[in-house]
Formats: C-alpha cells, sequence, structure tokens
C-alpha cells in the first residue's frame, strides 16, 4: 500500500513538474527567441524574438496572474472551460497589439510569421474552449516541436517526444482526457505548424 502511494505521488510531482516546466507561455517564448534564425542577422535579431515574447506571452501571463490573485480566474492554466474564452481574447489583443509594434520596429518576417501562426492558435483554442477544452498545452508543445524540427534539421526530432510527455502530465493531472490531448497535440502539429511553414515560405525571401 505505501510503496503504491509512493508511486502515485511519484508520477504526480513529475506529471505536474512537465506540466509547469512546458507550460504554453514558456515554449512559446523560447519558440519567439529563435524565431529569427531562418534569416540573416541572428542572433543579433533575438531581441526581436523577446519583444515579440514580451506581447505574446510576459503580458498575457502577468495579466492573467492579477485575474487569479483577484479570484476572477480558478488558476494559471485556467482549468475552467468557461474562462478561457475570454483570457484567450486578452492574449489576443496583447498578440495583436505586438504585431503593430514589431512592424514599426522593423522585425524580421520570420519573427512576424511566427506570431501570425500563434494568432491562429489562439484564435481557435478560444473558439473551441466554450465547448470543449482542448488540451492549449498539447497544442504549444506540438507546435513548437514540429517547427522547431523544420527549422533545425532532423537532428531534433528528438524534441518530439516531448509531445506525448506533456500530454500524459496533463491526463495524469485530469485537466484534461485523452482526446482532447490528441487533439490539441494535431492541431499544433499540423494546422498551427502548417501556417507557420506557409507563411514562413512566403515572407521571408
Amino acid at each position: 500500500m505505501t510503496t503504491n502511494s509512493s508511486s502515485i505521488r511519484v508520477k504526480n510531482r513529475t506529471a505536474r513538474w512537465l506540466t509547469e516546466v512546458f507550460q504554453p507561455p514558456v515554449v512559446v517564448s523560447i519558440q519567439l527567441l529563435i524565431s529569427p534564425l531562418t534569416q540573416p542577422g541572428f542572433p543579433g535579431t533575438m531581441g526581436y524574438g523577446a519583444l515579440a515574447a514580451l506581447f505574446v506571452c510576459v503580458l498575457p501571463l502577468f495579466l492573467l496572474l492579477v485575474l487569479v490573485r483577484l479570484g476572477r480566474v480558478t488558476d494559471h492554466h485556467v482549468s475552467n472551460k468557461g474562462q478561457r474564452a475570454p483570457v484567450l481574447l486578452m492574449a489576443l489583443a496583447s498578440i495583436l497589439a505586438g504585431l503593430v509594434v514589431l512592424g514599426a520596429a522593423g522585425a524580421p518576417e520570420s519573427v512576424v510569421a511566427m506570431v501570425l501562426a500563434v494568432v491562429a492558435g489562439v484564435v481557435v483554442v478560444a473558439g473551441v474552449s466554450p465547448f470543449w477544452k482542448i488540451s492549449g498545452h498539447a497544442a504549444a508543445m506540438s507546435s513548437s516541436t514540429a517547427i522547431t524540427v523544420l527549422m533545425l534539421g532532423p537532428a531534433w526530432f528528438p524534441l518530439l517526444l516531448l509531445i506525448p510527455a506533456v500530454g500524459w502530465s496533463r491526463v495524469v493531472l485530469r485537466a484534461h482526457s485523452v482526446a482532447q490531448v490528441v487533439a490539441g497535440s494535431l492541431f499544433g502539429g499540423t494546422v498551427m505548424a502548417g501556417i507557420w511553414w506557409v507563411l514562413q515560405g512566403w515572407m521571408v525571401v
């Protein structure tokens, strides 16, 4: 009995660690930082990626934490699906403001393409969330790892193992069903990554 309880605690701690370390703001921020890699000037252009991360991840997360503190939102993972759409729309407003700033700052097209792919993801997840709690963790991880492989080549295929790991953590913590995790993974890895691929080919010369 003790061994079984200990095993459950270890499993839950591992799942919690994966969920927190690879939460969408962290994963997407890293992706934005390396997004200028496909154009000349990197790593000097990472500042544009950092600017994008400020509007796409940091500011929305800060506002979300304020809402959690005020009791308007249950937690920073927005576990209540009824609260997800308004939070995501708030994030979308910040992202759109970021696009304006990036355009004014002359950001590389590769950064803008990445942000637009994120916009597509936020819009879809916000639209689906009132009816079905598709996994944002899975979508963010699958899109980021798929895009990284497309950017850097087959040597980075092992990163794809993070997709089932993060998906497993969300199911173990009972934040999502298996179907919601699979749907998020497929959406991020195909639709979001596909949008990035098309925009990258079109915008980046």
